[in-house]
Order: structure tokens, then sequence, then C-alpha cells
């Protein structure tokens, strides 16, 4: 079986002396990060069940892997999520107001910033692997420093567009990193009922790229070997698989129920005591002298009122209407399309509904 990469381990102590650590700005930031993005899932969740927001894809236990993954990205480099990167997105740079607007239903919650490249989050499994070494290849010709970063989850490397991804940005060297954030369960399917391999890393080998294998709750680790992948990148040496071990602390998402398949109340509470991403950087920050309760506090109640503030400008967005499900799928309307939308805007007309 493949090593596992930790720097930092779980009582918050570095493995051994290791050379390129962020330095400590970043340290705080990548803190700050991960209890931006847990306060934005945990408010998710709850509007959820409020009814303010559809079906939600919560990711708390994550944050290290995607927090520190995106940390390491430039600006111009592609970022390919999953229905549940939303952390990596809003640390890249997409708006908080957009990524509600995404789960509450607006087309409009998946425009990326002027001057970043945020594709949508993709539903279709694995489908993005294939994009992204597509955008990876257009960046190495046209000699452009950018890589192109597709997140999936184990259940994805089972499906063909993972071998396809992998073995295209092998033979062409295209300037990608694949990263794999291991959680344990295809929604339901423990990964053990998934593959023979023992290891996701392991499957580089096939492919003539390297396969990394990391505790993927250690953000350190995971900021050091992203920067060691972009760095090959740049370098002409093509793509790398990077397999980050984590766990979900909640359902696949909020239609689901984790009781079903797993030991939910001991694994999680488990995860939550030993493992955590957020306390093991905490506590090394405080012995470092770099962290304290009162600085926590400020930060937590400075967080709240920017999601707050970001919620407030999602809901009072204009609504979205079913004729809009038409828009973006055809450059021309097709005959049968035209006549769905007048179908689907006809009855709403005759009831006095706003169309």
């Amino acid at each position: 079986m493949s090593p596992l990469y930790q720097v930092l381990t779980p009582e918050g102590q570095l493995v051994q002396d290791i050379a390129g650590l962020p330095d400590e700005a970043t340290m705080i930031k990548m803190l700050e990060n991960m209890l931006l993005v847990r306060l934005f899932d945990r408010k998710s969740i709850n509007l959820q069940r409020q009814g303010r927001m559809g079906t939600y894809a919560p990711f708390e236990g994550q944050e290290a892997s995607q927090v520190g993954s995106a940390m390491a990205l430039a600006p111009g480099d592609w970022l390919f999520p999953t229905y549940r990167d939303h952390a990596a997105a809003i640390v890249h740079g997409q708006s908080m107001m957009r990524v509600f607007l995404y789960w509450m239903g607006h087309m409009e919650g998946s425009i990326s910033p002027k001057n970043l490249n945020i594709m949508p989050p993709c539903v279709p499994i694995a489908t993005q692997m294939v994009h992204a070494v597509g955008t990876a290849w257009a960046s190495k010709l046209q000699n452009e420093k950018h890589v192109s970063l597709a997140y999936f989850g184990d259940g994805a490397t089972s499906e063909g567009d993972f071998h396809e991804a992998l073995n295209f940005a092998g033979v062409f060297k295209t300037p990608t990193v694949f990263f794999c954030q291991n959680n344990g369960f295809a929604i339901s399917v423990p990964f053990e009922q998934q593959s023979a391999s023992k290891t996701i890393a392991q499957r580089a080998a096939a492919y003539d790229i390297p396969g990394v294998r990391i505790d993927g709750n250690d953000i350190f680790a995971v900021w050091l070997t992203m920067k060691n992948a972009i760095e090959r990148a740049h370098a002409g040496e093509g793509p790398t698989l990077i397999e980050a071990m984590t766990y979900r602390y909640g359902a696949h998402t909020t239609a689901d129920d984790p009781k079903k398949y797993r030991d939910q109340d001991r694994l999680s509470e488990e995860w939550r005591q030993e493992r955590d991403p957020i306390q093991r950087l905490r506590v090394y920050l405080e012995k470092q002298g770099l962290w304290n309760e009162e600085k926590e506090s400020d930060f937590i109640a400075g967080a709240g009122v920017k999601i707050d503030a970001a919620l407030a400008e999602a809901e009072s967005y204009p609504k979205s209407r079913p004729e809009d499900m038409f828009k973006h799928v055809y450059a021309e309307p097709t005959w049968m399309a035209s006549e769905q939308e007048k179908e689907l805007v006809k009855p709403a007309k005759q009831e006095g509904i706003p169309a």
C-alpha cells in the first residue's frame, strides 16, 4: 500500500522539520478559511432544512483538502469542482452569494468572477476530469503557465472518464492535477466494495504518472503536495494524481440518511475527536503563539456577518422562472424546444402567474 504523507499530526505536532512550510500569514489564513467555510456549510444545511434552499451537499470534515489545495493555486489556474467542492470555489474567489444562488436553483449561481476560471459544479460523476485535461492541454499548447485542478471523489474512480482523463493526460503530459478526496464512501458504497486496488494513488502507475497518497485532513500536507504537483506541471513534467484521505461527517446530501449504511455516530465522532482538520491546525498555531480564543471569536463573529450579508443578497435576487431551463441549451432553439417552452408558459399566464 502507498505510504501516507503527513506533515502535521492530529495532535498538532510537525512530524519532522520540513522545508517549504507556508509562512505564518498563510498558516493563519488557512485556519481562517477553514473556519469560514465550515460556518458556511453549517448555515447551508440549516437553510435547506428551513426550505430556503434545495438539496445541499455538505463537506464538513473535508475542509483541509479543499482549502489547502485551492490556496496553492494561482488566479489564472482552472478549477473544476464537483457538487461538494464549494469550499474550494469560495477560497479560489467565488462569492458566497453565488454559491447560495446555485443551491437555490439559479443558473446564475454558476457564473465565475471575472479573471477567474472556476467551472460550474459538476453533478455527473467524473465528467469534469476530461474537461480539466482539455483546458490543461490548451494551456500547454498556448505556452501558458496555468494548471487545471480536477476535484473528484473515490466513487468517480470507478467511471470510465477517470481512466480516459489520466490516460490522455499521461500521454500528452498535460498540466493537470487530479485531486481525489477519498472520504471512504461513494454515497453509500464503501471503497473496498468499489475496487480491488488497495489505494487510488497506486492506479497512477498504469499511466506512468506520479500518484501520491496524503493525509487529507493535514492542510500542510495538502498544500505542499499541491505545490509540488504545480511545479511539476509548470516544468512540463505532466500530471499528478493526489489521493487525499479524509471523511465527511454528515450525509452525502441533505436527501440522504448515512445511518443506513455506516455507523454514523461512532465514526463521525471518532473523526471529529481524533482527526479534525481545523482542530489540528488550531492547536499548532496556538503553540506558536499565532492564535487564541479571542482571535477566533472575533473572526467567527466577522465571518457570520459576511455569510449573512451574502445570504441576504442571494435571497433578494430575482426568482428563477420555469422557462429559464430552456436557456443556454441550443444556440438556436429547436422547434421541439420552442413548442415545449410555449406549453410550459401558457398555463402560467392563464392562471395569472408572472411568467
